[in-house]
C-alpha cells in the first residue's frame, strides 16, 4: 500500500532528479554535487565513478564551456522503502560541440538509488544504459541555428 509519506517522498525525489539535470545543463557544479552523498557511485553505460568527487570532477571537466547539453527525464518509476528508494527514468539527451561540428542525440534508461538524509533525499548511485545514439555532423545541417545564452552556432 502506498502511503502519503511515500507520495511525498516520490515528489521530493522527483525534485532532486530535476535539480540534478538542471544543475548539470546549467553547469552549476556546486548544486550538482549537492544532489549526491559523498560516497555516491555512478555508472553511465560503462563510464564508472567510485565517488561523488570523481563524478562531479569528470562532468565539470568534460561538459564545461563550449558544450551545449540538454538532459530530460520522464516516466519515473520510484519505489520507496522507508529511508531508501530506487528510481527508474527514461532519459532523452542532446550534446552539441561546435568546435568539433558534432551533435549527439540519445536515449537511455536511468536507474538511481536514493537515501533520505537530514538535508533531504540524496543520490547514492546513478547510472544509465543507452538504448540508442544518433550522431550528426553539423556541417551536414547548413541551416542549423542555435540561439540563447551559451550558444555560439550561427
Amino acid at each position: 500500500m502506498t502511503t502519503l509519506d511515500d507520495l511525498i517522498a516520490v515528489h521530493d525525489i522527483s525534485q532532486l532528479k530535476y535539480r540534478y539535470l538542471r544543475s548539470l545543463d546549467s553547469k552549476d557544479w556546486d548544486s550538482f554535487a549537492d544532489c549526491f552523498v559523498p560516497e555516491a557511485t555512478g555508472d553511465y553505460n560503462g563510464l564508472v565513478f567510485a565517488d561523488r568527487a570523481a563524478l562531479v570532477d569528470y562532468m565539470r571537466q568534460n561538459l564545461g564551456e563550449g558544450l551545449l547539453t540538454l538532459h530530460q527525464v520522464h516516466h519515473p518509476e520510484i519505489t520507496v522503502d522507508g529511508d531508501t528508494a530506487v528510481g527508474h527514468w527514461y532519459l532523452q539527451d542532446r550534446v552539441v560541440v561546435e568546435a568539433f561540428q558534432f551533435m549527439l542525440e540519445g536515449a537511455s534508461f536511468y536507474e538511481d538509488r536514493y537515501v533520505r538524509t537530514p538535508d533531504g533525499w540524496r543520490v547514492t548511485h546513478t547510472g544509465y544504459r543507452r538504448t540508442h545514439e544518433i550522431h550528426y555532423n553539423l556541417a551536414d545541417l547548413p541551416h542549423l541555428k542555435v540561439t540563447g545564452p551559451g550558444a555560439h552556432l550561427h
